[in-house]
């Protein structure tokens, strides 16, 4: 079935159209705003309909203005539609947690304007069919996201903090604007399907080599990565929407870019080797600072940069499809774990987070990784897994020993009972 162009131009096109009216009416006339909820529940609507229509035509491409094969363009497949959704579906929860976080702030319509703005130049980011559009919409979404960082400018650590995000930003564009200038040179145009169809049927050149190696850098760069993590810890003094919207929505913009031009990414070892060695030595680093933070938003903060790092580390692997899961599930809960910090924190009367006392026994913490190690072997045996014939199966499995390790070596070096020792157990052969 073939699915009227008019159609394809539109629908998807509403919720940010929708967005940016209602910031520039927040620009304009503040004191007259509707609740912005309603544009939200307005854009799930629209994104639900754009999942019903890739159901049922598959993926599409419109242009909408080219010139010499750079433009703008609208593609609809699986992963723009699924993206699209799960940014409407967050955005609505954020603005609706803004209309009460706000409440009384004389300044609040200028900064529904600016997370409105902010919200549809990431929808449009993800609906890009061509790589100028996404190029512009990257750097648009990164300027509007430094506005909402400095809103409340009476906080000087949160202003340093977005100045180092801003540099970081645009050395970011630079990466993403050579890697877009050497795939245009190669192959003549921007237009994403004509780009996956020339890899495809005749692989990558050097100089695409080198463009897909500037892609993973700007993902790295955007997603907060070792060594350029520091701003992001910083950045805690912004609202709390703000940083729901930062780590739930537009640190993910990194992976995405890898799942996106993942049928040109897979083409080039070095690039999934980079992914690999960054994304892995962060994910291990912050998983290991997480667990020091008195903290509750610093140590979301860590946390979030783990993610980021496993995120790009599976794109590395070429396991696309489940970075594009583990970005969903992130997404949602890294959104509600911000939005209910502040309830935890009026919970427990300060910024603490309670460690179980441990025993510090050298033995014990062996004796964890061993039975992580053992479950694993057990678990691959049973299942008839080699994990010896691939590479990417004997990474994997080093992540998981360490996961479960980390999960075991908090009851068997503490002071619990065999219970609660037999449960963890049983939970980390179910996770394994």
């Amino acid at each position: 079935m073939e699915m009227p162009e008019s159609l394809i131009y539109y629908i998807p096109l509403a919720a940010p159209v929708l967005l940016l009216s209602y910031a520039l009416l927040a620009f304009g006339n503040g004191k007259k705003l509707p609740r912005p909820e309603f544009i939200g529940l307005v854009g799930i609507l629209i994104a639900c309909i754009s999942v019903l229509f890739v159901y049922l035509y598959g993926t599409s491409t419109i242009e909408l203005v080219s010139w010499k094969g750079l433009g703008f363009s609208i593609r609809l497949d699986a992963l723009s539609v699924a993206m699209l959704t799960m940014i409407a579906i967050l955005g609505f929860v954020i603005l609706r947690f803004s209309t009460n976080y706000l409440d009384g702030d004389p300044r609040r319509h200028v900064f529904f304007g600016r997370l409105a703005t902010t919200i549809a130049s990431v929808e449009l980011l993800v609906i890009s069919g061509n790589l100028f559009q996404i190029f512009v919409f990257w750097v648009v979404t990164s300027v509007c996201l430094h506005y909402l960082l400095v809103f409340y400018r009476h906080r000087p650590q949160a202003i340093a903090a977005a100045r180092k995000k801003f540099v970081l930003g645009r050395l970011g564009d630079m990466t993403l604007l050579g890697a877009v200038a050497l795939i245009y040179v190669a192959v003549g145009t921007g237009d994403l399907q004509t780009i996956f169809d020339r890899v495809s049927a005749g692989g990558i050149s050097t100089s695409m080599t080198w463009a897909a190696i500037l892609l993973a850098v700007t993902a790295i760069l955007k997603s907060a990565q070792f060594p350029t993590h520091g701003w992001l810890i910083e950045v805690v003094e912004t609202p709390t929407p703000v940083s729901a919207l930062l780590h739930a929505g537009l640190l993910n913009a990194g992976p995405f870019l890898m799942v996106r031009m993942s049928p040109f990414m897979i083409e080039s070892t070095s690039a999934s080797v980079l992914l690999m060695v960054v994304g892995g030595f962060t994910a291990l680093f912050a998983s290991v600072v997480y667990m020091t933070q008195p903290s509750v938003k610093v140590s979301l903060g860590y946390s979030s940069i783990a993610h980021m790092g496993f995120s790009l580390m599976i794109c590395g692997l070429g396991v696309y499809s489940a970075a594009m899961l583990h970005i969903v599930a992130h997404s949602f809960y890294k959104g509600h774990a911000f939005l209910s910090s502040g309830s935890v924190i009026d919970a427990v009367k300060a910024q603490k987070i309670s460690v179980p006392k441990r025993l510090g026994s050298t033995f014990r913490i062996v004796l964890s990784l061993m039975a992580s190690l053992g479950i694993f072997l057990v678990g691959s045996t049973l299942w008839g897994v080699n994990i010896t014939e691939e590479f990417g199966l004997m990474f994997i499995g080093s992540i998981i020993v360490m996961g479960s390790g980390q999960l075991l070596v908090q009851v068997l070096d503490s002071r619990g009972n065999w219970l609660v020792t037999l449960q963890t157990l049983a939970l980390a052969a179910v996770v394994t």
